[in-house]
């Protein structure tokens, strides 16, 4: 009867009944031990300036487990192994900010599964912002970037901390001349991005490449091999009764899997699921880039893959723990508001089968992909 088992997927709303569902720790394992429920700091601390902790070498060609294919590339930014170790370098320097004290890293931490503690991302100076900085675990996998789909690629999304005053500054012209500097830098960039023997090294550090380093480098951070994917795969007892007791509510009576679906269990959608509501100055979300107001409060679906790792949860930060979480959407989210997805419907569930879900959620962790 176990070998009938199969998830749920429902993908550009065709009526599938098999969904991919895959999942992953993350690089995570590799580095540190880590406590059931990811640590949430106080928002008054200061931002951190992670070091490269990392495996010396991350494989730019391994497929992980639970999906079928690497991430794809776009035709002017191919993956590169010279690349991505640009990027990573780039990636940890705080040379990208205008005072050098804040890296990408401070915001998308490999300790905490490449997200941030903070309810809100904290740049330069201190600063705050008014989004929870998500993963960037598997984000090679998407369709859509940042929690208003502004971004249209990885590469896209890599410039917008660039030019922010309040993330790493905003002075590009600074960063690029600082990055000049530094003859280590020049040579990288020269042999990754030259196009013409003419070209000076120089010429090579612009503000599109310094993009298009990081976001290479963002498409090798893929994980895999979860327990949920191991008992996908007939190892059955990779899950435990109650984190299968949570599979199948995830997949029935919680209608999880209508927007949490596919290898990386999102559909790169936006919903209103009612975070904020009642809240003064809320968030506009996805209408504020499309000036449609069908689509106020949208946010974009994140993946689940090493959801248990990366607290706080929710566009604003607003929702501490993964109990929480389950007990958010058990309510229905925010029953009385006007906008919410027509999805968003109370589950009903008991304590225990709440319990049930977050156990399956917490199986959603696995391996990096080394």
């Amino acid at each position: 009867m176990l070998k009938t088992l199969r998830f749920r997927q429902n993908c550009n709303s065709v009526q599938t009944r098999f969904i991919a569902v895959s999942a992953c720790f993350v690089l995570l394992t590799l580095f540190t031990p880590v406590a059931l429920e990811a640590k949430v700091v106080n928002d008054d601390d200061k931002p951190i300036l992670p070091v490269d902790d990392l495996p010396a070498k991350i494989s730019t060609n391994k497929v992980p487990m639970g999906f079928k294919t690497l991430p794809k590339s776009p035709a002017d930014n191919p993956t590169t192994e010279a690349k991505a170790k640009l990027g990573r370098r780039l990636f940890f320097d705080p040379i990208l900010s205008n005072d050098q004290t804040v890296s990408c890293a401070s915001c998308h931490q490999p300790k905490h599964g490449f997200a941030s503690p903070n309810t809100v991302a904290i740049g330069i100076g201190g600063k705050k912002g008014t989004r929870n900085a998500p993963t960037v675990l598997n984000r090679g996998y998407g369709a859509a970037f940042s929690w208003d789909g502004r971004d249209a690629s990885l590469e896209q999304q890599a410039l917008g901390p660039l030019k922010s005053e309040s993330e790493l500054g905003g002075d590009v012209a600074t960063v690029i001349q600082n990055v000049k500097k530094d003859a280590a830098y020049v040579e990288a960039f020269a042999s990754v991005f030259s196009e013409s023997k003419s070209d000076t090294p120089e010429e090579s550090v612009t503000l599109e490449n310094i993009a298009k380093a990081i976001a290479c480098f963002e498409r090798t951070l893929t994980t895999g091999n979860s327990k949920v994917d191991r008992f996908r795969n007939e190892e059955y007892e990779a899950l435990t009764k109650e984190a299968r007791q949570g599979l199948w509510i995830f997949e029935s009576r919680g209608g999880c899997w209508r927007c949490h679906n596919g290898p990386n269990l999102a559909d790169d959608e936006f919903h209103n699921t009612g975070v904020g509501f009642g809240m003064k100055d809320r968030d506009l979300g996805r209408s504020k880039i499309t000036e449609d107001s069908s689509h106020k409060f949208q946010f974009k679906t994140p993946g689940l893959r090493d959801v248990e790792h990366t607290a706080p949860y929710m566009h604003d930060g607003s929702v501490k723990t993964l109990r929480e979480v389950v007990e958010f959407y058990n309510k229905g989210g925010a029953p009385d508001d006007p906008n919410l997805d027509k999805q968003m419907k109370p589950l009903k569930l008991t304590d225990e089968e709440v319990g049930f879900l977050v156990e399956f959620l917490k199986a959603l962790s696995g391996d990096a992909v080394k």
